[in-house]
């Protein structure tokens, strides 16, 4: 899956729709009138237009980043999401303005990336030394990452942009923190109270599930239970909920391709034994025994999430999800989520990238002041940067104690609850409303801070996880012996780690492409079928034309030419080890 990082919007990840077109043109006019990228002398602020596609905001960046950014540089954002403001016809109005903006934040570094390098429209960082002066931690932290985009976006010279969640100095092994991004989650309360039963293979969990059913058939609302909730809104190429098992067998999918993160293995989406069809038939086993929600076919994710908040929800695939239920409320009375893991588990790593990911910081060609924004990026991507972009400022939410970074009172509450209201000193404004709403990032946040020698996530600092743990947490690390999944799965030879390389993704041409919408769609809708069918019978059934349908539209060919660049990534694997 692209980096599940949480989902976020766009496609496979959740919400939202605005308007208002901020200025496109260096002539036109940002939100509150001046000319993009015209520094306002008589206050000494260099305003520019942000053009982000993953922001899920537009508008002027506000709160305690905005000052941090305005204090440090002298620049305030006003920031363009493509997500709220037209999509791709948004995208295609900046380039044919011939600006897409100041500062420029790419989704992906495919196409669009390589358009706007076409059209001119990005800047060259080696031009006038602007890098070499400007850039000197990204040089000096990332030389993998530069010559990553030399080669293939540059033409052996020239650098664009720098590529998001990237490992400084080369680092290596799991990019998680103390959680993986799958894991196999259950209500850990319910599960001692059953006696905490062994879990051999993925299918184990359905009687686990029911079982807990029994033990808790209310939620707090006293609204019934179930063992899964499940949503569409996140499907891409196939039903994305029915790979998670594969995640947690160190697989990960590949348009119709589930690939192994360490081993030269892979399967076909619709192989007769491969982890896909394997999972559909999970699903379908649970909601004969009651274990699946019936509004699974027309919710979205977020009400899911509520669901989760009031504990309609018994397992969960994502740890971070299981915040939504792991409420002071919940946790004092001992009642909480936590990974339950099962034997045959490898969990997939995406791995630490030292060529940094496919999300693109870049600065548009037209930008009256590149030096300040090379300085602006240059600084995002050092210890100073990350540990304010992840944790806040320094003195507000956290600060230095014998060498490591502690939580100050203020940031235990607000990094806990963005609700919590920032001192007009600092920005104003609720926390969360202060973060960095370009919504991108630069080092991986489980790097480890050379100044702290630990991870620059809060979350994983050894102050915060030794301070009190909740009643859950505590009776998990004292079952477990370990302070973190992370951890115990490492101890237990449990990762699959993907090693990452710094060539792009191949991509498919336009006949490919249109095959591959076309067997996407029939793959969903059959599945989503499947999950539901009447009977052993109807899910054969439905199985089959699933098959027959996709094969007819192309599914083999899909299967051919991903296999072939999936047998150069194993190749390229073994060249870099």
């Amino acid at each position: 899956m692209k980096s599940i990082f949480k989902k976020a919007p766009a496609v496979v990840m959740s919400s939202v729709l605005l308007a208002g077109l901020a200025a496109c043109s260096g002539g036109g006019s940002t939100a509150d009138g001046t000319g993009s990228g015209a520094k306002d002398d008589s206050k000494d602020v260099y305003k520019i237009d942000v053009y982000s596609q993953l922001a899920n905001f537009s508008g002027k960046q506000g709160g305690w980043f905005a000052k941090v950014i305005k204090d440090k540089f002298g620049i305030e954002m006003n920031i363009i999401s493509q997500n709220l403001e037209g999509g791709a016809n948004k995208y295609a109005t900046q380039m044919a303005s011939g600006n897409l903006g100041d500062l420029v934040v790419f989704g992906t570094d495919g196409q669009d990336y390589l358009d706007a390098i076409k059209a001119g429209a990005l800047l060259d960082w080696t031009k006038d030394g602007l890098l070499d002066k400007y850039g000197q931690d990204i040089v000096k932290t990332l030389p993998q990452a530069i010559d990553k985009q030399k080669k293939f976006y540059g033409d052996g010279k020239s650098v664009y942009g720098i590529g998001f969640d990237a490992a400084a100095n080369g680092a290596s092994g799991p990019s998680e923190g103390n959680t993986m991004t799958y894991q196999l989650d259950m209500r850990w309360d319910l599960y001692q109270k059953m006696g905490s039963p062994k879990i051999k293979t993925m299918e184990d969990i359905l009687p686990v599930l029911k079982k807990m059913q029994e033990l808790e058939p209310k939620s707090d609302s006293g609204r019934p239970t179930y063992g899964f909730s499940l949503w569409s809104d996140w499907d891409g190429n196939m039903m994305t909920l029915a790979k998670q098992f594969a995640c947690m067998y160190g697989y990960d999918e590949s348009n119709m391709l589930l690939v192994s993160a360490d081993q030269d293995k892979y399967q076909g989406l619709l192989d007769a034994d491969g982890f896909y069809l394997r999972t559909l038939k999970l699903y379908y086993d649970a909601n004969q025994m009651g274990l699946v929600d019936p509004d699974s076919l027309t919710q979205k994710f977020d009400d899911v999430s509520n669901k989760y908040r009031d504990g309609q929800v018994l397992f969960s695939w994502f740890p971070w999800l299981d915040s939504a239920y792991n409420t002071p409320n919940h946790t004092d009375q001992g009642k909480g989520f936590e990974m339950v893991g099962f034997d045959q588990q490898r969990i997939y790593s995406y791995g630490q990238n030292p060529y940094g990911g496919n999300r693109i910081w870049s600065i548009g060609s037209k930008a009256k002041h590149p030096e300040k924004l090379m300085q602006l990026i240059d600084w995002l991507y050092t210890p100073e940067g990350v540990m304010t972009m992840t944790n806040g400022p320094e003195g507000l939410t956290w600060e230095m104690k014998d060498g490591k970074a502690v939580l100050t009172d203020f940031g235990k509450k607000a990094l806990r609850d963005g609700t919590t209201q920032v001192p007009d000193q600092w920005g104003g404004g609720q926390y969360k409303d202060g973060t960095n709403q370009i919504n991108n990032t630069t080092l991986k946040i489980s790097n480890i801070n050379p100044n702290t020698g630990e991870p620059y996530d809060w979350n994983s600092w050894s102050s915060v996880l030794k301070d009190n743990p909740n009643p859950v947490d505590k009776s998990w690390r004292e079952t477990t012996g370990a302070l973190t999944p992370h951890e115990l799965l490492q101890k237990n030879n449990q990762l699959a780690i993907n090693k990452a390389l710094p060539e792009p993704a191949a991509v498919m041409d336009q006949t490919l492409n249109q095959k591959l919408n076309q067997v996407a769609t029939v793959i969903k809708q059959y599945s989503w079928k499947m999950v539901f069918a009447k009977n052993d019978s109807e899910f054969n059934q439905l199985k089959d034309e699933m098959i027959s349908k996709a094969k007819g539209l192309g599914y083999d060919d899909l299967v051919k030419w991903q296999a072939e660049q999936t047998q150069k990534v194993f190749a390229q694997r073994k060249q870099g080890s």
